[in-house]
């Protein structure tokens, strides 16, 4: 085949395709495709444009686009970000977007390029690996199986590795985890409270919650911190979405100590154009679902511990619910990703990926 690379502004006719392609590869029940965001970043007009440089890329086969990228530049940074990766099943295709993006993290003094990461840790990052016949969940990355298989053959290597743990239907009665009740008992002796915050409260708690991630999250692969107003923007429509029974938040002494928040699977549901029918499903899923996601979760290093109370809050609520849950995109090796390891029935896995801006141009 003959492959066209594309290097592109702000031209409609390239945005467009650059939209089409997710399209073009996934079915409705695989895509997470936010469109309206991704056009908002092509044009710099989203609420994150000014923290990043985007350099947008597109190959062609004559006039039909079949693989997409772009290239993240944060000023001061010495690594490259690769994200909005898709591509036909080619090698070669992919490797016109590697290729290029490799001489874009040079003319930026970069010595080393991560991905897939869409230009933000607060967008979407990581690729999936496994288990690519489950429907996916709220805030999970996917994307076509044979990506990794590209990136490695574009010389790409697995640099940090993340789970999602599936956890068993909870028994409504005569179930408990000892670890997390004995946990929950020892910290609410001495004084530590744990609550789940109303609707009302949402202005106040989301405060609490960006100075928690800010300084819990500053040594996570790839975090970028944000000004609060950025990140109340960013994360305002929270609001609507959450069980606010499935959000947690440990004080001690009056301070915020700790933090845990989960939603209902909304599936893929959040990406599309929100219908009335949509908005609908998507009431009755806050109200009630089959399934939970523990998004986020933090603790302040001086209270170690805290975590497993916290999550024996969150078993009480499954219990009553007769609902499941997952554990999301934790990072292997974190004390997080053993939780309740018993009642873990599966796994899904996924890779942050590296290459050396100066090593040897990729063979193919």
């Amino acid at each position: 085949m003959q492959y066209k690379l594309v290097r592109f502004d702000n031209e409609e006719n390239y945005i467009n395709d650059f939209l089409r392609i997710p399209k073009d590869l996934y079915s409705k029940r695989e895509i997470v495709q936010n469109e309206k965001e991704e056009r908002s970043l092509l044009l710099g007009e989203h609420i994150l444009s000014g923290y990043f440089q985007i350099t947008k890329l597109l190959v062609y086969n004559g006039d039909m686009p079949c693989a997409r990228c772009a290239v993240t530049i944060y000023q001061g940074d010495d690594t490259a970000y690769v994200g909005f990766f898709e591509s036909i099943n080619d090698v070669e295709c992919a490797k016109l977007l590697f290729e290029e993006a490799r001489k874009i993290s040079i003319e930026n003094k970069c010595n080393k390029i991560k991905g897939p990461v869409d230009a933000s840790f607060w967008i979407k990052y990581r690729l999936k690996t496994n288990n690519f016949s489950k429907r996916v969940f709220v805030g999970e990355p996917n994307n076509k199986d044979y990506y990794l298989n590209l990136f490695l053959a574009c010389g790409y290597r697995v640099s940090e590795t993340y789970v999602s743990n599936y956890y068993k239907r909870l028994p409504f009665w005569g179930f408990s985890d000892k670890k997390c009740k004995d946990r929950y008992d020892k910290f609410l002796s001495k004084g530590y409270k744990i609550i789940s915050p109303g609707r009302k409260d949402f202005d106040t708690v989301i405060k609490e919650i960006y100075k928690l991630l800010m300084e819990l999250y500053a040594d996570f692969p790839v975090f970028k911190g944000l000004s609060e107003e950025d990140f109340l923007k960013l994360f305002s429509y929270y609001r609507y979405i959450l069980d606010f029974s499935f959000v947690k938040i440990a004080y001690y002494k009056d301070e915020a100590v700790g933090f845990m928040i989960g939603t209902p699977d909304y599936g893929n549901m959040l990406y599309g154009k929100l219908s009335i029918p949509t908005y609908f499903r998507l009431f009755l899923k806050r109200i009630r679902s089959s399934r939970y996601v523990i998004l986020y979760m933090g603790v302040k290093r001086e209270h170690r511990g805290l975590g497993n109370a916290m999550i024996q809050t969150i078993m009480d609520n499954v219990r009553k619910k007769r609902a499941n849950t997952i554990g999301a995109l934790i990072k292997e090796g974190k004390v997080t990703e053993g939780y309740v390891a018993d009642e873990i029935i599966s796994k899904n896995t996924y890779a942050l990926l590296e290459c050396d801006v100066f090593a040897n141009p990729m063979e193919v």
